[in-house]
């Protein structure tokens, strides 16, 4: 007999919930049947427990009457002689009580070895009917306790057997019950792993593809900064540029002027040696003109 022990139930929130806000998140299909096929297992653990105690306590009330009939085989051995009565009831009584708690020993013990009615009959140590008659007057007879009738070991051994085969059909019953819940278990289990391995593949599924999308995403994000970088590089070349362009715009202003200063200075110099050049000029003409009066004297 297989003796189960049901695990005690653990009290624990399996619910999942949103870490940001506790809110209790709405459980999936597979959750669901998850918890309700560990309830119907524990309701039929708890059953099978409590048929197995049953079945305990039949084994029990068994060892019991197994005891008192051992006692009352001991009384009847142990038990004086009785009165001498017809030799046809008292033999036919002797069978139907042989015969009777025979079987019954056969049925409720049959691992087990009790001597035999019969050998109280034929027990050497008691003495035959004419001693025991003889005997009689010598010493007072002792009234012997009551002894159960044949009826009523039959009707003990009748109702011992009845008890006997509703607990073995019920511990067919519980074990046909137990093979079909394991049987259902099984399957049910089979069944949820391949779910579970299933959506175990079909998650792998979703994370390789997230993860060929970040890697996507990496190389754009790289060529992005790529170009982000030289576009700064750009941008200060283009800086740099624009300062150079500044600073020659600057140096051609600079230029511009000096050339400015320059060609004023060169009038300058030019009006000064013009302003210088016309006394002489006038001078030798004065000269000519008196060299040519004198001449014009002569």
């Amino acid at each position: 007999m297989v003796m189960t022990m049901a695990a005690p139930p653990i009290a624990s929130d399996d619910s999942p919930c949103c870490p940001g806000c506790g809110y209790a998140l709405p459980l999936d299909h597979t959750q669901v049947q998850l918890l309700e096929a560990q309830a119907r297992i524990v309701d039929l653990e708890n059953q099978v427990r409590l048929l197995n105690e049953k079945a305990s306590a039949a084994v029990d009330r068994w060892a019991d009457y197994e005891d008192e009939l051992t006692r009352l085989r001991s009384q009847l051995a142990s038990s004086p002689t009785q009165k001498q009565l017809p030799a046809t009831p008292t033999n036919t009584r002797m069978s139907f009580l042989q015969s009777g708690t025979s079987r019954l020993s056969a049925l409720l013990s049959p691992r087990k070895s009790h001597p035999d009615l019969g050998s109280i009959e034929t027990n050497p140590s008691r003495p035959p009917p004419n001693q025991r008659s003889a005997s009689s007057g010598s010493q007072p007879q002792l009234q012997p306790p009551p002894s159960p009738s044949a009826e009523d070991l039959l009707e003990a051994l009748s109702r011992e057997q009845n008890l006997r085969k509703e607990a073995e059909g019920k511990v067919a019953a519980t074990s046909q019950e137990v093979e079909e819940l394991s049987a259902a278990l099984f399957e049910q289990a089979n069944e949820m792993v391949a779910e579970e391995r299933r959506a175990r593949a079909k998650l792998e599924q979703r994370v390789d593809e997230l993860e060929r999308r970040d890697m996507e995403k990496r190389r754009r994000l790289d060529k992005l900064e790529g170009a982000m970088n030289r576009i700064e590089r750009v941008r200060l070349l283009l800086a740099e540029a624009e300062q150079d362009v500044e600073s020659s715009k600057q140096t051609v202003k600079e230029i511009e002027d000096l050339e400015r200063q320059q060609e004023e200075e060169n009038r300058r110099i030019l009006q000064r040696r013009t302003a210088a050049s016309v006394p002489e000029s006038v001078k030798e003409n004065g000269d000519a003109d008196s060299i040519h009066t004198q001449e014009t004297q002569r």
